[in-house]
């Protein structure tokens, strides 16, 4: 399946640069690994479409509600972070 989303300019240089090999979305769609990911930057001062895109194959998706390993308030002073690796 081919599913097309937008994405900050930041972010699609990222990706494009090699440098970004994840992406982090609200899990209210479905993919799989094998899927095309259609990635459109999108200018959020304009509120338009650049007109670049890049198509990058899900490899790999995780998706969780609940993560137990840390208490509420560890995770409020720290946060999440993401770690991307090869």
């Amino acid at each position: 399946m081919k599913i097309e989303k937008k994405i900050w300019p930041k972010y699609f240089q990222k990706i494009l640069n090699g440098d970004k090999t994840f992406e982090l979305r609200l899990a209210d769609w479905e993919c799989k690994p094998g899927d095309i990911l259609i990635l459109k930057e999108w200018d959020p001062e304009t509120k338009e479409h650049t007109g670049r895109k890049i198509e990058k194959t899900v490899t790999y998706v995780a998706k969780t509600k609940d993560i137990m390993f840390w208490s509420k308030e560890e995770i409020e002073k720290y946060g999440y972070q993401i770690i991307s690796f090869k």
